[in-house]
């Protein structure tokens, strides 16, 4: 039998590596704290929970996860983006690029991956260089999430809408395109301002950055296949094919994605429709009068600002059916406060930049209230 003091070793062991786990994926922590809170007040039937689940969605964002890490993992972003940089004469002009880089790759392979891809890369620059890392930073957090605005791939939210608004991915991408386009313009426009002219030398820059060509090439097939598979609501043959490919031939493609990110996927679904049935949330929210596109996309960016882009894109589908309204909305929440899109969290985190937070809610908000006003115009007036 332990004794009191191994007992309380244990405990205090098992308390700090719940500790550690809650500052590492806090979203996940908090989703699972609000979880137990529900099932203590109004509870549910444990096995009935995953009947909350959308699973399409879930499982399509499980296959972009695997192709994505295999296309990340086979060196070609990295690669690419060297190439790209490789010219570039000024601040201004490598500030442009980056951001081009960004948007273009979050329309591709979702924000994240794009951020993984972008800021190492400033990173490995600056080592040649002095660059404006924190400036470069944020601007990057906000290409991408005006890039990743454009395609059902971009980002989870556009993921989730995509599947239940029922639009084709053609459609989708002709309804955000405006959206797009004019943030993206109104970014170049800031940057133009925000980056001087100041000459640059980069052409220390003889990264050999090796590429898997054949891992690089089936990723890529694979890609296409099953974006047409989840286009024709077949998001479950396409993970299936594309999960037992990769684990019969590169298991790191699905071993190395980010499953926490799944996990909090299914809990929001969970914890977001649980909270939306409430009595008094649905009475609420339904005084709000989300049926007109206006109310819908101003509850969608507003609500973004204290809860993030992708539960709020997934609590308020309960209340209207305009998924174009929630889209634009949730697309434009992404910016202002950091916790309106995770994006922002994760670009950051990956510039490991001190006092980052005031310059860019100086950017952002500002950012945010301009994309509020250009957004609900573009909603009424195509």
């Amino acid at each position: 039998m332990p004794n009191a003091d191994e007992v309380h070793i244990a405990r205090t062991s098992v308390l700090r590596k719940l500790i550690a786990f809650a500052l590492k994926e806090p979203v996940l922590a908090i989703l699972v704290v609000v979880l137990v809170a529900l099932q203590c007040t109004r509870p549910q039937p444990w096995p009935t929970l995953p009947r909350l689940v959308d699973w399409p969605t879930v499982m399509t964002l499980a296959g972009l996860l695997m192709l994505t890490k295999a296309i990340e993992r086979s060196g070609l972003l990295m690669w690419l983006a060297h190439r790209v940089v490789h010219h570039v004469r000024s601040e201004r002009a490598l500030a442009c690029l980056l951001i081009g880089l960004a948007v273009v790759l979050s329309m591709l392979v979702t924000n994240d991956v794009a951020l993984f891809v972008v800021v190492p890369l400033v990173l490995s620059l600056h080592a040649l260089t002095a660059l404006p890392v924190k400036r470069l930073t944020i601007f990057l957090a906000l290409a991408v999430n005006a890039g990743s605005i454009l395609t059902p791939l971009g980002n989870p939210q556009n993921l989730f809408l995509w599947q239940v608004g029922g639009a084709s991915f053609g459609a989708f991408v002709w309804a955000l395109a405006p959206l797009c386009a004019v943030l993206t313009a109104l970014l170049y426009a800031l940057a133009w301002f925000a980056f001087k002219a100041r000459p640059l030398d980069l052409s220390g820059d003889a990264a050999k950055e090796p590429v898997d060509r054949a891992y690089a090439g089936v990723a890529a097939v694979l890609f296409v296949a099953f974006v047409l598979l989840a286009d024709s609501h077949h998001a479950g043959i396409g993970l299936a094919g594309v999960a037992g490919g990769f684990l019969l031939w590169r298991r790191d493609a699905v071993l190395k994605i980010d499953w926490a990110l799944l996990l909090i996927f299914v809990l929001m679904f969970i914890v977001l429709r649980s909270v939306a049935a409430l009595p008094w949330v649905h009475e609420t929210v339904g005084h709000l009068g989300l049926h007109t596109p206006l109310r819908a996309y101003v509850a969608g960016a507003v609500l973004s600002q204290g809860i993030s882009n992708v539960p709020a894109a997934i609590m308020l589908a309960e209340f209207t059916k305009d998924w174009r309204a929630l889209a634009y909305g949730v697309s434009v929440g992404g910016f202002g406060i950091a916790i309106g899109s995770l994006a922002n969290l994760i670009a950051v985190r990956l510039s490991k930049e001190r006092g980052v937070w005031l310059p860019f809610h100086l950017v952002s908000i500002p950012f945010w209230l301009v994309a509020g006003v250009l957004g609900g115009w573009l909603l009424l007036n195509r």
